[in-house]
């Protein structure tokens, strides 16, 4: 009952400061206003909130506002200073070396002494990388320090033969990962790799205290400590995760207000697209991220403005980086077929589904690639991808072994809801695979576990939408590496999730990341992918464009073409 009555009691207290938030507007510095709270939602469940467990959009947005890694990227997906303040690479692109800003502190927590936050130092930057490639963390990102840093991947292999033995391991971390003093951090590479400095601005590179790891453990994952403009109060899975202001966050607008501006932050979990709209015009959220396809065209005209019906409204549009596929697991007794794989593309009408399934919610049709036009400096064209050509895709199913589609067994796809539009778009993509014989059922499970099955390679065909970690090519490309893949077929693989290997490919891709001459880096990316597009390990659906409504009030808060969520400069203007 004491501990009911505690509950109850905090429970009350956090819907009084609730409202006492939303009353406390604040005039700063500059016209801008500060206080309030944020309400958003977001239409999965979130995975995990320690960097390492993720490597899903959902709990990205929500880590991005808890914690803050060495760089960032602003809207316009430059690269701009977070816990360091500068960084250099050497002139043969091996060493990276990271300046850091002192006075940036860890939230106040349990896990400190008094409870009280200290300052971040280099120690503890080194051992966030180090956890990236720990085999004990269950990273989901060591494969991309792994390949590249150095003692990175002695480091992984060390970790897991001491989990296997039950003892300590006897590397002290990666020796790639250097500390050199409290406000000095370096990387070493074991060769150049021109998008590697891209990879710090990643969710597993967060910077967290080992304090908090090891208090809560297993449980860090919904315990998480940063450093960012946002400290973590509760988290209801499935209801809600509430953020406060951190009132000592180092960063500072250009008129000297502290940032973050906003008092609070909710993010709540409606499943259903229809209902979050609703919940957004009666003013219960902030924003609503994308829209349902059944009233799109009531919503935003032909001019792809809002209608008058809208119009109080703000709307925001970007063409993404961003593209939605189907993957197939290619090590798999029918999928390692590539001709069926090449039917299956030519059979999807993918212009047909951006009319008539997202009516017109869309950018294009992916029939070139992988990687999506937005790209900046690629040529997405010069790609030879998959058009619809429903006698080709005939003609490929018979060369495949199954003439009509007589005895292929019956497909099952597995999906997960995001609202309304995967489970339409799945649902016209079996009626279009009827037409050439092709049969095919839908399994929708929870999105934590759709993940979980394919990185360990229990999903033979699945969707995914892959949104660029950063602005380079390689962000897409790097699904289809072949070390990537684990020589245990029983280990997950979490990037390249299709397990598609091709040594030509490799080889090429390989030469690219090593160019640091962008236009010559592009040209060679171009040659990969085209190999790797060829082999058809995806069903390439379409390239995404976003759409995000605001209230009229909501201000400093940009769409980017990754929508990377950033509170920092979102401010309330009531």
């Amino acid at each position: 009952m004491k501990n009911l009555f505690l509950f109850l009691m905090f429970s009350l207290f956090v819907a009084g400061c609730g409202k006492q938030q939303k009353e406390e507007i604040r005039q700063l510095n500059g016209g801008i206003k500060g206080g309030g709270i944020y309400n958003i939602n977001e239409l999965e469940d979130i995975r995990s909130l320690d960097p390492v467990g993720i490597n899903d959009v959902v709990s990205h947005h929500v880590a991005h506002q808890i914690y803050d890694a060495l760089i960032d990227l602003d809207s316009n997906l430059q690269i701009v200073p977070q816990l360091a303040k500068s960084y250099t690479v050497s002139e043969d692109g091996l060493t990276y070396t990271f300046n850091l800003r002192t006075g940036s502190t860890f939230h106040d927590n349990d896990c400190f002494p008094g409870g009280k936050g200290r300052e971040v130092n280099a120690k503890d930057v080194k051992y966030s990388y180090d956890r990236i490639v720990d085999f004990r963390t269950s990273s989901r990102g060591f494969n991309y320090f792994v390949n590249y840093v150095e003692g990175a991947q002695e480091y992984y292999d060390e970790t897991r033969a001491a989990q296997n033995e039950n003892r300590e391991p006897k590397l002290n971390g990666a020796s790639g990962f250097i500390y050199v003093n409290d406000t000095t951090f370096q990387i070493k590479l074991k060769k150049a790799f021109a998008p590697f400095i891209y990879y710090n601005t990643l969710a597993i590179a967060y910077i967290v205290p080992k304090e908090a790891v090891e208090k809560y453990g297993k449980d860090f994952f919904q315990n998480p400590v940063g450093s960012g403009p946002f400290i973590f109060v509760n988290w209801t899975p499935d209801q809600e995760l509430n953020l406060k202001r951190n009132p000592n966050y180092w960063a500072k607008d250009e008129f000297g207000n502290q940032l973050p501006y906003i008092d609070a932050a909710k993010f709540r979990f409606i499943k259903d697209l229809d209902a979050q709209l609703l919940e957004f015009k009666n003013g219960k959220l902030d924003e609503s991220y994308r829209l349902p396809n059944a009233i799109f065209k009531t919503i935003i005209d032909d001019n792809k403005s809002l209608t008058p019906e809208w119009s109080q409204f703000q709307l925001q549009r970007v063409p993404t980086l961003a593209t939605q596929f189907y993957g197939f697991l290619v090590t798999n007794e029918i999928f390692k077929n590539e001709k069926l794989r090449q039917a299956i593309n030519y059979a999807i009408d993918r212009e047909k589904i951006i009319k008539y399934v997202l009516n017109g919610q869309g950018y294009a049709g992916a029939t070139h690639g992988f990687v999506p036009p937005s790209m900046p400096d690629y040529n997405t064209e010069g790609i030879k991808g998959y058009s619809f050509d429903l006698e080709k895709a005939k003609k490929l199913l018979e060369e495949a072994g199954y003439p009509g589609g007589k005895g292929l067994p019956e497909l099952t796809l597995q999906i997960n809801s995001g609202g309304d539009r995967n489970i339409q778009i799945a649902e016209a993509i079996q009626n279009m695979l009827k037409e050439v014989g092709i049969t095919m059922k839908l399994q929708q499970i929870q999105f934590a576990q759709h993940l979980d099955n394919i990185d360990a390679g229990k999903a033979s065909f699945y969707r995914l939408g892959w949104i660029a970690d950063y602005p380079d090519p390689e962000s897409f490309l790097n699904l289809y590496y072949g070390k990537n893949v684990p020589k245990n077929p029983n280990e997950p693989s979490p990037i390249n999730s299709m397990r598609f290997v091709n040594p030509e490919y490799d080889r090429i891709f390989e030469q690219a990341i090593t160019t640091q001459d962008r236009t010559q880096r592009m040209k060679l990316y171009e040659q990969a992918e085209q190999i790797a597009v060829n082999q058809a390990p995806m069903l390439y659906i379409y390239y995404d464009e976003d759409y995000r409504l605001l209230q009229p009030y909501v201000k400093g808060y940009a769409l980017d073409p990754m929508h990377r969520v950033n509170f920092r400069n979102l401010w309330l203007d009531k």
